[in-house]
């Protein structure tokens, strides 16, 4: 994985945020995921298939998940399964975004969502991964992506 392919999945992160709230996120340093866990409340995790394989995962908290949820989903009332379908759909639109670029031998799977009682997701020794950490208001939330 190289810096132009960091680049496509930032750019797809900002503009999922802005094409759905109108309101611009931002992205912090990426930098290499250590032994740390990197997950938060829910995750939204898609494999990658074809030329490149590995996976990608958003992780964040319900309040954000909540807020965007009134926002794209009209809601008044947020149920816990509302948020689980969105974690899984914003993971699904990233990587969707991104396979545009990479062209159809880029393939992902159907999202897979995970609450917050795994402590941490675990990626492919063998290949490096990349965190990136994203603010959408005041909300912070992680990018990580694992490919070949």
């Amino acid at each position: 994985m190289n810096e132009t392919d960091l680049h496509f999945f930032i750019d797809s992160t900002v503009n999922y945020f802005e094409e759905v709230t109108n309101e611009k996120a931002t992205t912090g340093i990426p930098y290499i995921k250590g032994d740390e866990p990197v997950v938060l409340e829910y995750t939204g995790i898609i494999g990658i298939s074809g030329k490149r394989k590995g996976s990608v995962y958003i992780t964040t908290n319900a309040a954000m998940l909540n807020d965007l949820a009134k926002i794209i989903l009209n809601l008044e009332e947020v149920g816990v399964e509302d948020i689980r379908d969105l974690i899984g759909e914003i993971a699904n639109t990233i990587s969707g975004n991104v396979r545009q670029a990479y062209g159809s031998d880029f393939m992902i799977s159907v999202p897979v969502v995970v609450d917050g009682k795994t402590k941490d997701i675990r990626l492919p020794d063998s290949i490096q991964s990349f965190v990136i950490p994203i603010m959408w208001r005041n909300y912070k939330s992680f990018l990580a992506v694992c490919l070949e």
